[in-house]
């Protein structure tokens, strides 16, 4: 299996995907990319989660500030960095939820 099986191609419908990932900015390209979709409904693969919980992603993450993105918080969480605001749609119906904390 590659190294890189966790790459998701699928999240470049506008460029050719990358086959590795070298650079900060790269990096910051696909978590936007990635947030993006996972926010849309379409989830990422197994290997793709398990890799951008690595602590190399850490600073990718933080860099990030996607602060409309459920999922960016998410990842934010995963590596231990502080809670920021969300900035994303409160849907009325479930705002005054208690169990919405839980979710």
């Amino acid at each position: 299996m590659p190294a890189n099986d966790w790459l998701d191609g699928s999240l470049y419908p506008d460029v050719e995907p990358p086959t590795e990932l070298k650079s900060l900015d790269e990096r910051i390209d696909f978590l936007v990319r990635l947030c993006a979709a996972w926010d849309f409904g379409i989830l990422p693969l197994p290997e793709t989660v398990a890799e951008v919980k690595k602590p190399e992603w850490r600073e990718a993450v933080d860099k990030c500030r996607l602060l409309t993105s459920s999922a960016y918080h998410l990842l934010r969480r995963w590596h231990g960095l502080e809670r920021l605001p969300y900035l994303g749609r409160k849907l009325a119906h479930i705002q005054n939820d208690p169990w919405l904390e839980y979710v």
